[in-house]
């Protein structure tokens, strides 16, 4: 054995400074859930630490595991970017964050149906009715429909960070086409081959049983239950930066992948998918589309994604879509402001997980505070996603504040403001060094006849030393994340 392959990875270097580390605690020793991870690791040198890095990359690369930038308008395919090192996370912390993304996937669900019914929490004066009529999410052709069981987001990726007191607070929910679950699952895959001998002695709950569990909640949705339903997966096609997703969700599940175009709506207002062999009816749409495509008869005209009739079809009770339309109403960073009001309201119970402390600047009263305090604060469109439309004060510029001071004044309605939460770290391959990065996650709730959470779920990183921007079209990558009992 050579000199090179003795020396070994150094922990005593590895410095995460004022934030919270999943691996390592304040003392520079392992927490629990990270005691046979941080010794794996540390008995590796950085020869040997680079190496299964680049077997992972070799790997991303001949599984064709990819994502799509948007650049210069042009579509580019990229190999998913992923860290070997895992994050880990505690059963028992893990128990207690389930059962708060439960509870607040069932809040969200009964405040959607509420707001296209009798929106009772607004005449009782808990939601500003202003908010909601200013809600480009708010569709009116969804008002007075029930989806079965009465659930309306029946896939949600919420957003989850680590503050540096440990804290666990919901950052936001993605309740319209969340993504990255197909990204969750070949992590794990990817980890397996990089580190197999850490799955042989410790225990670590499995994700690979979410796409049986996707298709059980979506088979739960159908108009004929005592038949065997045909599901769907409905994606805007190849050129959409989930592509890779769409394709990969409808293969494990065994269910077919359809563009608009290959669906009709017949004339007894049932769902119908073109074959060789003629039509075939379908039960169930897991529609990867925004709401306002899916239907040129009530949304977007010139729509080309959808289907004629859709909607006609799903108020009529014979086809399910998931996620509903008109779900994104509570896709809205300042609807998210009022989540925890809604678990109080809906379920008569507290919040087990916090929100991060939100400002609205539609708020007259704190808006000329925000526009003063806008180098500590990062500001946030509430219906963008990616990462895309905000600022982070603390990184900005002063021409991109004032350049901020103007857009929010023009539509206060349109921006939060958040103080900056200085995320957890992870230790990360830095070329043969292990160095902290901070990280987000999004687990995966679903919710149909029965509710599901993926344990743990997509980790993902800022790869830029410094950075808090995890986005993968901002530079970000990715982590398998490990629920350690």
């Amino acid at each position: 054995m050579s000199k090179t392959k003795n020396i070994t990875i150094d922990w005593s270097s590895y410095d995460p400074g004022q934030a919270y580390d999943d691996m390592m605690d304040g003392s520079g020793r392992p927490r629990p859930a990270a005691c046979e991870l941080a010794a794996q690791l540390g008995a590796l040198s950085p020869k040997e630490l680079r190496d299964r890095q680049l077997a992972a990359e070799q790997a991303i690369v001949e599984t064709g595991i990819t994502f799509t930038v948007y650049s210069e308008g042009q579509n580019i395919d990229r190999a998913w970017p992923f860290d070997i090192v895992p994050r880990t996370l505690g059963r028992s912390e893990w128990e207690t964050t389930e059962a708060g993304l439960k509870q607040r996937l069932r809040a969200l669900n009964l405040f959607i149906d509420d707001v296209y019914h009798d929106q009772k929490i607004v005449k009782d004066g808990r939601f500003p009715r202003e908010i909601l009529e200013s809600s480009k999410n708010f569709l009116p052709a969804c008002v007075g429909a029930t989806p079965t069981h009465r659930v309306w987001a029946n896939i949600c990726g919420s957003d989850l960070v680590r503050d540096k007191d440990g804290t666990i607070y919901v950052l936001e929910d993605n309740l319209r086409v969340p993504s990255g679950v197909s990204y969750m699952l070949e992590n794990r895959s990817i980890t397996k081959q990089v580190f197999p001998e850490l799955f042989a002695r410790q225990s670590i709950m499995p994700v690979d049983d979410y796409p049986a569990e996707l298709f059980n909640m979506l088979v739960s949705l159908s108009p004929r239950p005592g038949d065997d339903p045909e599901v769907v997966v409905l994606t805007p096609g190849i050129y959409n930066s989930a592509y890779f997703e769409h394709s990969y969700l409808a293969r494990r599940m065994g269910a077919e992948l359809v563009e608009g175009r290959d669906l009709v709506v017949g004339d007894d207002d049932c769902v119908y998918m073109r074959a060789i062999e003629g039509l075939t009816r379908v039960d169930v749409i897991y529609s990867r589309i925004n709401a306002t495509f899916l239907d040129p008869e009530v949304f977007e005209k010139e729509s080309l994604l959808g289907v004629p009739g859709l909607i006609r079809s799903w108020r009529a009770g014979k086809v399910a879509i998931a996620n509903a339309p008109g779900t994104g109403v509570a896709d809205d960073k300042v609807v998210y402001i009022f989540v925890p009001d809604m678990i109080r309201y809906y379920l008569d119970e507290e919040p087990i997980l916090a929100n991060v402390p939100t400002h609205q600047c539609a708020n007259p009263e704190i808006l000329p505070w925000i526009l003063d305090h806008l180098e500590e604060l990062v500001v946030k469109p509430a219906n963008e996603s990616g990462g895309y439309g905000m600022l982070v004060g603390p990184q900005s510029t002063a021409q991109e504040r004032a350049e901020f001071r103007h857009i929010i004044q023009k539509n206060p309605r349109n921006y939060v403001a958040q103080p900056v939460i200085t995320l957890s770290t992870v230790p990360t391959v830095i070329d043969r060094e292990l160095e902290p990065r901070h990280v987000d996650l999004r687990p995966f709730i679903l919710q149909g006849e029965s509710m599901y959470v993926t344990p743990g779920g997509l980790t993902r990183v800022a790869l830029r030393r410094g950075s808090l921007v995890v986005n993968s079209s901002q530079g970000g990558g990715s982590k398998d994340t490990w629920v350690v009992g």
